[in-house]
């Protein structure tokens, strides 16, 4: 047996004595909460996001279209990568014609090999202003969700404003749960018990968001 049906079968056994009269789940929730704290346009909301980001210590820059490739080649220049993880549907007008290395998504990549990429560059599913968190769900332009845990250094772009929502109702209205999601608020990190914040424990020690509008 395997553990896909170990785990369902606890799931039917756990479900058994429930009334075929209840209704299911998705009528028995109330969905009845804000979707959105108060009302703002788009340039607030843009903003939000940029203010929440910083607050998680992430990076935030802005560029358009044709600024963006100088600035990932900045960005990478300064990070020192010698090798930048790239993934299969990332617009290759995106990455500047010289600089590290690129590196494809493999299945096979072992741990090892992504630990000596310095760099990965991915789009993003949804960035929720309200919480500055960007969201991934595996899309060609951002790859398998271990290349963003394991490099050091995580540049995400986030196009503006058709990827910026308010808040997380609205992240999760557009996302599909059955897909990978990988919520990020900020560089990986955690604190002891005496809150002694250390950083790229589970993840990237920086993150840095591109807003591309």
């Amino acid at each position: 047996m395997s553990a896909r049906e170990r785990i369902l079968g606890r799931v039917r056994r756990a479900l058994a004595d429930v009334p075929r009269e209840e209704p299911p789940y998705e009528e028995a929730v109330p969905r009845d909460y804000l979707h959105e704290h108060g009302r703002r346009g788009v340039e607030e909301t843009v903003g939000l996001l940029a203010e929440n980001l910083a607050d998680y210590r992430a990076i935030v820059h802005r560029a358009d279209e044709r600024e963006l490739p100088e600035l990932l080649r900045r960005l990478l220049d300064e990070q020192g990568s010698a090798q930048v993880l790239v993934p299969p549907g990332l617009p290759s007008e995106w990455l500047p014609a010289a600089g590290p290395r690129r590196v494809e998504d493999l299945a096979g990549s072992t741990p090892h090999e992504l630990d000596r990429v310095g760099s990965v560059v991915t789009g993003c599913a949804v960035a929720v202003a309200e919480t500055g968190t960007i969201v991934l769900d595996g899309s060609p332009d951002q790859g398998r969700r271990r290349i963003t845990l394991v490099p050091d250094h995580h540049i995400c772009v986030v196009r503006v404003p058709e990827q910026v929502v308010s808040s997380v109702p609205q992240a999760l209205a557009r996302l599909d749960p059955a897909r990978p999601l990988t919520w990020i608020s900020g560089p990986s990190a955690t604190s002891d018990i005496e809150l002694d914040r250390v950083e790229g424990v589970h993840g990237p020690r920086t993150l840095e968001v591109v807003l591309l509008g």
